[in-house]
């Protein structure tokens, strides 16, 4: 047996409301800057998949996720990622 077989991986865990809690197998991007690639796949596709499949696509947390859709909403920059048709047709 390898050395890396024996290592023990971290376990999945999840916060009280159940969204996963940040895992370094899952959340490749985490603390990483969003792309304006990965604005615009929030914003168009957030309706259609909700948080959970875009944190994983994008490898980032469900609850950075939310936070970056408030934002962008509050900001008013929704609708300009969404309508971006740059990277997502």
């Amino acid at each position: 047996m390898s050395r890396n077989s024996l290592r023990k991986e971290a376990p999945i865990e999840y916060d009280r409301i159940g969204r996963m809690k940040y895992h370094p197998k899952f959340h490749k991007n985490h603390g990483k800057p969003f792309s304006e690639s990965d604005l615009e796949y929030l914003c168009k596709f957030y309706d259609v998949d909700g948080a959970k499949l875009i944190a994983m696509a994008l490898g980032r947390t469900e609850a950075t996720v939310r936070s970056k859709l408030s934002n962008l909403k509050k900001r008013g920059l929704f609708e300009y990622y969404k309508s971006l048709n740059k990277y997502w047709v």
